[in-house]
């Protein structure tokens, strides 16, 4: 990606819209002019992309999906689904700086429900997920929760198809993982994210400078549930949940 970043600096486009944190420092490090609109998961000041919310500063603004921040509630959510859970497993991209906050935060979030937590960490473009997920029952992991970034975007439907041959109820971070076949997600409206992200290029282009146009935090949340994978998992989702949900996969 970095090195794509740097072909489109030397094509001089008007703005680069940057979807991920590889993207985004990968842009940042490389161009002080070009403006980027960026849609990361993780607090952008605390990475180091602006200076703060408000007043961004230099050539980067755009919208901070802050997914990390919900990992507490998405552990709370699948104590909900699986009221008896003590174990479970995190499969996040060992190459990627966002996974590695999310993993630090799991951690966090498991022990404050006591729960035991196993890293599956992967590596490279093509990782031989059959043997990471097998390895689960070794470790007895009762869930998995995926940590979403452009890795797992690419391989999602086998992972979810392995999640289920190993028995694995997953929770997810967006509902595009719930469409791939994981049990439940909870995260910001990845559509609306986009579309108000559209709105910064826009105002780019008729000539507003990104750091004076204020990072913005997500403004719609949604629960997706799949119940396919439910019942080949012979999982009953409370009701509570299901009316809840905004995306339901039948």
């Amino acid at each position: 990606m970095p090195a794509l970043v740097k072909d489109l600096i030397a094509r001089k486009v008007d703005v680069i819209l940057a979807p991920n944190n590889v993207v985004i420092q990968a842009a940042k490090e490389a161009t002080k002019t070009i403006p980027i609109v960026m849609v990361t998961t993780v607090d952008p000041v605390s990475a180091g992309y602006v200076k703060n919310f408000a007043r961004p500063g230099e050539n980067i603004t755009g919208l901070a999906n802050l997914s990390r921040d919900l990992s507490a509630k998405r552990v709370e959510l699948l104590k909900e689904v699986l009221p008896k859970l003590s174990r479970i497993a995190v499969l996040w991209d060992g190459d990627g700086p966002g996974p590695a906050i999310a993993m630090k935060e799991y951690r966090e979030a498991a022990r404050a429900f006591k729960l035991d937590i196993r890293s599956l960490d992967v590596h490279g473009p093509r990782p031989d997920f059959g043997t990471v997920l097998e390895s689960t029952r070794t470790a007895r992991a009762e869930a998995l929760i995926v940590v979403g970034n452009a890795l797992m975007n690419q391989h999602a439907k086998e992972i979810f198809e392995l999640a289920i041959n190993n028995r694995l109820p997953s929770m997810t971070e967006e509902a595009r993982y719930v469409n791939a076949g994981g049990l439940i997600s909870y995260g910001a409206n990845i559509s609306d994210l986009y579309r108000r992200a559209a709105g910064y290029v826009v105002d780019i282009l008729k000539g507003a400078k990104p750091g004076d146009l204020p990072v913005r935090l997500p403004e719609k949340f949604e629960i997706g549930v799949n119940l396919k994978t439910a019942r080949q998992l012979d999982i009953i989702l409370p009701q509570r949940v299901l009316i809840q949900a905004d995306v339901v996969v039948k």
